[in-house]
């Protein structure tokens, strides 16, 4: 059986410790925004209603990432699944199920989840 192990910092600077996390989680500042995630469709992927998700708009999104997206004006966060020349945004909930995208839909991938802050 294998542990939980952690490694503790014992930094006082809690600034440059704040950042330190930042530069871990943000690659391209330039690049990076954050949503505040509202409703349950991402649970089973560990993000919950008010979480803040940080998103990088310059990496390249792929079948099974977790992208943010606008669907028709709404911005939704959901895993990325293309299949047989079918593109898809797939919920982390067996309560909603898949969107297929098609020529009727005004889509549009904003960005990649990158990141996750969770206030305990």
């Amino acid at each position: 059986m294998r542990r939980n192990t952690l490694t503790m910092n014992y930094n006082t600077n809690t600034t440059e410790t704040a950042l330190s996390l930042l530069e871990d989680i943000i690659r391209h500042p330039a690049e990076t925004f954050t949503v505040n995630v509202r409703g349950d469709s991402m649970v089973d992927a560990g993000i919950y209603e008010g979480d803040t998700l940080t998103v990088d708009r310059s990496l390249e999104a792929r079948s099974g990432t977790i992208v943010v997206a606008s669907l028709d004006g709404e911005t939704l966060v959901k895993r990325l699944k293309v299949q047989s020349g079918r593109t898809y945004l797939i919920s982390e909930n067996q309560n909603y199920p898949p969107i297929e995208v098609t020529e009727y839909i005004t889509f549009r991938i904003l960005g990649v989840v990158t990141g996750l802050i969770r206030k305990m």
